[in-house]
């Protein structure tokens, strides 16, 4: 690849992100194809706020944060990975699927929702559960026993069979929870090394770039030095740094990952990401057919929200978490801890901003009002630059 944009032509635009209060690391990143890439990263802040104690190393662009549910669009790539090879298919029911390992999910609410309306957050579910809560009595629940009370949390009003295009959307955590599980179940391996090889794999990532979970990350040499702290959590012991943020996926799947949350990178493996999905998109690559990825990425009733993304708001575009310029096909994610990623095929072009706006509370929201300032700015810095 020829990169035309120098590593410090966005450093501002992480630069204002950091003096804009939104977070204490904040690294940014951008990629737009037009005869071939061009590559814009920066970085900027310390990993931690001085308030919290000095020595906060500095960010760098090498630096890894906790993705958060930008974990979900990787669930989803993974599942049509497998569909692709035959070993699974998204039309297949949660019971016949994840029935295999836990019996007592044929018997569950939501055993004939097939897994594709789990993966567009339309079969039903209540959007969040703390089934974590236990931990703070001492008490450790079974996984199996999550899951089987995850498939059984329906909202009301969603009761029975689904039908074709599934209930009114509702973002949810516990349908990738479930979907996580049931790739688990089909091919007896775990989430974290079917996503290595899946999908990460695909990215041809240089040794200094990371994407996967804690325990991958470690195994090849990625020290919690370079992991930008999340959230201060007392009853987790302090500042959360080198584990998941999310109290679930951190319950259910310790130092690896769970369909919603757990995989951990750096802005240069995200943007590969992107750049992975427009070259399918452009039929550049075949590690997907076109069609199989249009099919996550389509629009369906009620809402915004596809399969493992979201597709650009249709609120003015002033508000946009996208900012004004990406196009009206342009999909992505936003996870918790502040990071995201918007893929415009009409521009290819994709953007990344990776922070950790929660650290130290969860309670900070200024990135609502960065997001679409931080986008704007990539947009023109790579187009028109």
């Amino acid at each position: 690849m020829a990169f035309g944009v120098p590593v410090s032509d966005l450093g501002r635009v992480a630069a204002r992100v950091v003096s804009d209060g939104v977070a204490p690391a904040a690294v940014v990143g951008a990629a737009y194809r037009q005869g071939h890439w061009r590559l814009g990263l920066g970085a900027a802040g310390t990993l931690w706020p001085l308030a919290l104690g000095a020595g906060a190393p500095p960010t760098t662009i090498h630096t890894v944060f906790d993705l958060a549910s930008l974990t979900k669009p990787l669930t989803a790539l993974t599942l049509a990975r497998l569909e692709s090879r035959g070993i699974l298919a998204r039309e297949e029911s949660l019971g016949a699927v994840l029935g295999q390992a836990i019996p007592e999910i044929m018997g569950s609410a939501s055993a004939e929702v097939p897994l594709d309306l789990l993966l567009a957050h339309r079969a039903g579910l209540v959007a969040h559960n703390p089934f974590y809560e236990g931990l703070l009595r001492g008490e450790r629940p079974q996984v199996a026993d999550v899951l089987l009370a995850a498939a059984n949390f329906r909202r009301a009003g969603c009761s029975g069979r689904p039908p074709q295009d599934g209930f009114p959307p509702i973002y949810s955590d516990l349908g990738y929870l479930l979907v996580g599980a049931a790739m688990e179940a089909r091919t007896g391996e775990s989430l974290d090394g079917l996503m290595a090889r899946e999908v990460v794999s695909a990215l041809d990532l240089a040794p200094e770039d990371a994407l996967g979970s804690v325990r991958q990350l470690r195994a090849c040499g990625v020290v919690d030095e370079r992991i930008a702290p999340t959230e201060v959590v007392a009853w987790r012991g302090g500042l959360v740094r080198g584990v998941v943020h999310d109290e679930n996926a951190w319950l259910v799947a310790g130092e690896g990952t769970a369909g919603h949350a757990g995989v951990f990178g750096s802005a240069r493996a995200v943007v590969a990401l992107g750049q992975l999905l427009l070259d399918v998109l452009g039929g550049r690559s075949a590690w997907l057919r076109p069609n199989e990825l249009a099919s996550l990425i389509r629009p369906r009733p009620g809402g915004s929200l596809a399969a493992g993304f979201d597709r650009r708001s249709q609120e003015p575009f002033v508000t946009a978490a996208s900012g004004a310029h990406f196009g009206a096909q342009t999909f992505g994610h936003l996870g918790f801890t502040g990071t995201s990623i918007w893929i415009d095929p009409e521009a290819e072009l994709t953007a990344v901003l990776l922070t950790n706006r929660v650290c130290p509370t969860r309670d900070h929201r200024a990135i609502r009002g960065a997001r679409p300032i931080a986008y704007d700015a990539m947009h023109q810095a790579l187009t028109l630059g």
